[in-house]
């Protein structure tokens, strides 16, 4: 599947008596034999845009200066949604599978457009029309921040708790690593935890008798040693608990407070279980959500695109309005190819016209892009 496409209005001249739909249809079998001759590998297809309310020249000019703005915003909402979906699947594990509008592939979507006349009536002012595309998106992109919000919110929850099991001795929960025999403690006698740098074991075993007068001889003993550090127990007289963690702080040694409680330890692994469950929920819920809310954004994308070509066309060619409108996916060795042909089916007055000095102003000033045309064209990316 493409990613990038062009979609092109081209401006339909009628002769010698023929009618519009006439010398519509001789326009396209000239592209689609110019195509299938000079860039056979180019995918060309037609792009059906009805006849809309033009309204008056200001109404349009006024409408076309936020035309590419618009867009922007829309194309931008589409690009997030679609970010959101590939983090999530990557997250459950989930094989990305390919984007669809109601059932319907993107691409097939775009290359088979058809205008929804019960969601965007043709009749309804441009303005309107483009209002309603915005308010829908705007709506989306405000629903989207608040649901990743939440989901983020239960991430970042899970993120600590795994961060205090995981990290350093320093600042991980230390429950699972103590057992029942580890811990003294009695109306008189307490066991404290040392946290202590690896290299300073040798240091803490010959001097953590002498940090107070109250320490249990050979009390200490090693439950665990990571990258960093080892935890060592000491048990002393719980009056000078304060004493001890002073004097072992000027060592170096860092004394974690600690009380080992089963109940306790049996609550957070239950914290953990129901918010792995909640983190899981709402990642299916948000991915479903963001499958819908692309396939609501994708349409309205593509509703935008045939009113800017209607409008460009319009400000471009003139009233009637009178264009063929295709969408093409030449690859990139044959674009200026494409370029060539899709140029050499304008008349050459129109072509002279957008040639001149003041083409990228004009171009920019109808909604256009950096590179100017003899013709309406915009790209469409789908990434």
């Amino acid at each position: 599947m493409a990613t990038r496409y062009w979609i092109v209005a081209l401006p339909v001249q009628s002769a010698d008596g023929a009618t519009v739909a006439a010398a519509k249809t001789a326009l396209w079998s000239r592209l689609q034999d110019s195509i299938s001759r000079h860039s056979f590998d180019t995918p060309l297809y037609r792009f059906t845009v009805p006849d809309l309310r033009p309204g008056t020249l200001d109404s349009l000019l006024a409408l076309s200066d936020d035309l590419v703005k618009s867009n922007i915003f829309i194309e931008g909402v589409s690009h997030k949604i679609r970010r959101q979906i590939e983090d999530l699947e990557r997250a459950g594990g989930v094989e990305s599978g390919s984007l669809t509008v109601d059932g319907v592939p993107v691409d097939s979507y775009l290359t088979r457009f058809v205008w929804d006349e019960g969601k965007y009536p043709v009749n309804a002012p441009l303005k309107e029309t483009v209002a309603s595309i915005q308010s829908q998106v705007a709506k989306i992109e405000d629903d989207m921040k608040v649901r990743v919000a939440e989901y983020s919110n239960v991430k970042s929850q899970l993120g600590q708790i795994n961060r205090k099991q995981t990290g350093s001795l320093a600042v991980r929960d230390l429950s699972n690593l103590i057992k029942p025999e580890d811990m003294v403690t009695s109306e008189h006698l307490v066991t404290l935890l040392s946290i202590v740098p690896k290299y300073s074991q040798k240091d803490w075993l010959a001097s953590y008798e002498s940090l107070d007068t109250f320490v249990v001889p050979r009390s200490s003993k090693k439950l665990y040693e990571d990258n960093e550090y080892a935890l060592y127990t000491v048990t002393l007289f719980a009056k000078v608990v304060d004493n001890f963690k002073v004097h072992a702080r000027e060592k170096g040694f860092q004394i974690r407070d600690f009380e080992y409680s089963p109940e306790a330890q049996e609550s957070r692994k239950q914290e953990l279980e129901k918010l792995l469950q909640d983190q899981e929920l709402m990642r299916t819920s948000l991915l479903q959500w963001c499958y819908a809310s692309y396939s609501e954004v994708f349409s309205s994308w593509m509703h935008f695109s045939a009113v800017r070509v209607f409008v460009e066309s319009i400000l471009r060619y003139g009233l009637p309005a009178r264009f063929l409108s295709v969408v093409l996916a030449p690859s990139t060795k044959s674009e200026k190819k494409v370029r060539t042909i899709l140029e050499g089916l304008c008349s050459n007055a129109n072509s002279s016209y957008w040639r001149s000095e003041d083409d990228v102003g004009v171009a920019a000033g109808l909604g256009g892009e950096t590179e100017s045309h003899p013709y309406v064209s915009f790209t469409i990316n789908f990434v």
